[in-house]
């Protein structure tokens, strides 16, 4: 079940609080509705792009990589664009809603963990993320990404529309 989105009175100590707040609720409405789609619909796209719904799962799990792990702090990650095959959204047969949503969670806890080790104010490393260009700090990509995630939880409402009539819900 997802989290109640943060509402603008809820008390937060810290600035970086409500970034956690906000980026928690996308998270779970995005697993819920993607958990509510039958296996089919989970596989199949209903967009001209040709996403599907777990491909967004992973998507925004390699999101959060490459904005805060390896964009921020500047760490080797490997393949920080491993959700992509031929310049598209990509998930295997063989990866299973269960795995992918496990990924996205353990993500979700290193980016937490990541938050609260520093400041907002504090600027990334400098490294291949950035294309040469200056880093941002924390906060500029936290915002980055709650946008990221609105628009994505957006999409989804749509295609979710496309599947049963759920109108966002």
């Amino acid at each position: 079940m997802s989290n109640p989105p943060p509402s603008p009175s809820d008390f937060f100590e810290t600035r970086s609080q409500v970034f956690e707040g906000y980026l928690d609720y996308f998270r779970s409405r995005i697993v819920d509705k993607v958990s509510q789609l039958s296996a089919l619909q989970q596989r199949t796209s209903r967009l001209a792009s040709g996403w599907t719904p777990v491909e967004l799962i992973k998507h925004l799990t390699y999101v959060e990589l490459r904005w805060l792990e390896w964009g921020f702090e500047g760490r080797d990650v490997g393949d920080p664009w491993g959700d992509r095959r031929d310049d598209h959204w990509f998930v295997d047969e063989s990866e299973s809603l269960a795995a992918l949503v496990a990924a996205f969670d353990e993500r979700a806890e290193r980016s937490r963990h990541i938050i609260e080790q520093h400041e907002l104010t504090e600027i990334g490393q400098p490294g291949p993320r950035w294309d040469g260009g200056d880093p941002p700090t924390l906060e500029r990509i936290l915002f980055h990404l709650l946008g990221e995630y609105a628009r994505h939880l957006g999409h989804l409402d749509i295609v979710c529309e496309f599947f049963d009539d759920s109108h966002g819900q």
